[in-house]
């Protein structure tokens, strides 16, 4: 499956707030309806968070996750994979919660402490829907986004090693590569590693093509032949890396959580359009989608019918 390339859509986030976008999915049946488009449009990963349904703020609820995960299940066979970052202001037995009790096949972890720095956002809107947006965003010059060594093997235990969970290891920086580096080395994580670049968010390595070839150069140092890499890029640098990411044989990552839209200056209206969009790139590339089935295979998963939902 060397030529196989994994779409992965990142369906809504914690990041975006809802007067950013009125394509964001907020409800738990707009998240369910974009996330199935997306995998009818060739993703075969979903990477979910959930929010209040009310306020579109970001949510750790169970049954807010409840309220689509079967739902998606039922219509779709692509990989369901639940955020452990949840938001960065929330703790992480908040952020656990609804993993715990989903059991999924795979799961998102971020690879170390930051700033998760999100307030330059702020100053492009004026009217806000809901009064919790723009004090959450200008609040993140005080942020750091927890993510200790503690807080590391509490995910890979309680996830990995009592439920089975893959992950999607999200590294914001080269340290991260290395703490990776280091729970595999206490065996707590086994190869094959999915490795998710992630460029672009202010707290992390920018959006630059050369730190993209840096990243490469370290995992592959690292990790050999034992590890797959996938790219996300946030804002205008999504395509861009997605593109660079597919033609060095890596995989992709789009969806509204990184980037609002689908072209300069226009809104994506749906996270399928993005789909497309790189599904037609990538093809061109001479690469080939990889199915569902397919990335569970590649990236060793236990399969949909051994999850709680």
């Amino acid at each position: 499956m060397t030529n196989k390339i994994i779409i992965t859509c990142a369906v809504t986030g914690s990041i975006h707030t809802p007067t950013m976008s009125p394509h964001l999915p907020v409800t738990g049946s707009q998240i369910a309806e974009q996330a199935i488009g997306a995998a009818e449009a060739g993703a075969a990963i979903l990477h979910l968070h959930a929010r209040d349904p009310e306020t579109g703020k970001p949510s750790a609820s169970s049954d807010d996750f409840m309220s689509f995960l079967p739902v998606i299940k039922q219509a779709s066979d692509a990989v369901l994979n639940i955020s452990t970052g949840g938001s960065a202001v929330m703790s992480l037995e908040e952020r656990l919660a609804a993993p715990i009790a989903a059991e999924p096949e795979m799961c998102s972890l971020n690879m170390g402490t930051m700033n998760f720095a999100l307030y330059p956002l702020a100053s492009r809107y004026q009217d806000w829907k809901h009064d919790w947006e723009q004090p959450f965003l200008e609040n993140s010059d005080d942020l750091v986004f927890k993510n200790t060594p503690r807080d590391i093997a509490t995910v890979l235990t309680k996830l990995g090693q009592e439920r089975g969970a893959r992950f999607e290891f999200e590294c914001y920086d080269v340290s991260h590569l290395y703490m990776l580096r280091h729970f595999a080395d206490r065996g707590l994580v086994k190869a094959p590693f999915f490795i998710q670049f992630v460029f672009g968010v202010l707290g992390g390595i920018g959006a630059d093509p050369e730190n993209l070839q840096h990243m490469k150069r370290i995992a592959d140092k690292l990790f050999g032949d034992e590890y797959m890499f996938s790219v996300l890029a946030a804002g205008r640098q999504q395509i861009p890396f997605a593109t660079m990411a597919a033609a060095m044989g890596g995989h992709v990552r789009v969806g509204l959580e990184d980037s609002l839209f689908i072209d300069r200056g226009k809104l994506a209206r749906s996270n399928a359009e993005q789909v497309i969009k790189i599904r037609e790139i990538v093809e061109r590339l001479g690469r080939d989608v990889a199915e569902p089935v397919q990335a569970r295979e590649m990236l060793g998963l236990k399969g949909a019918d051994r999850t709680a939902f």
